[in-house]
């Protein structure tokens, strides 16, 4: 990753983190409701909200974390990073649904931003030496997830491959 240009750089850490964050979209679609068990097994928080939501599956989970580093083999990032920009995007992905869930909004609800961002930024300030980013890297690979996760999501709910169109 040292020796890629900025742009070359970008654009391997956005296709790995487009990979991270579709795998759970592919799993529900290929397996349907087989092992469709919540990662917060239903506990509640003191809220009584739901801790993360019934979306956040450990299928899903499991489908990120396998299939991402595989798919990093074919980049200079190497399975290793692949799996770790996995791992921390999903756990980015939940910290996000535990507050929209704090804030009271239902699973699957959309927060602009909040959707995107944590889910981008969390492997990006984690990894950015790994992966030879600088701080201008990181804003801008976050500016164009959230921007291509806004435009592609709704595509994909049209095509019935989203639950929702967000």
């Amino acid at each position: 990753m040292e020796l890629l240009t900025s742009l070359q750089r970008i654009c391997v850490v956005l296709l790995l983190l487009g990979c991270a964050n579709t795998m759970p979209i592919a799993a529900r679609k290929i397996f349907g409701q087989r092992w469709e068990y919540p990662v917060d097994m239903g506990i509640r928080w003191a809220d009584g909200m739901p801790l993360f939501g019934p979306h956040k599956t450990w299928r899903g989970l499991v489908a990120s974390l396998a299939v991402t580093p595989l798919f990093s083999m074919f980049t200079p990032a190497g399975p290793v990073n692949g799996f770790l920009v996995a791992l921390l995007s999903m756990a980015g992905d939940l910290i996000a649904s535990f507050i929209k869930r704090r804030l009271k909004l239902r699973s699957g609800a959309r927060a602009v931003g909040l959707d995107q961002c944590v889910e981008a930024m969390l492997p990006l300030v984690f990894l950015r030496n790994q992966l030879f980013l600088s701080w201008q890297e990181i804003a801008v690979i976050t500016i164009l997830f959230a921007a291509v996760e806004l435009v592609v999501s709704p595509l994909l709910y049209r095509l019935g491959i989203r639950r929702n169109p967000h």
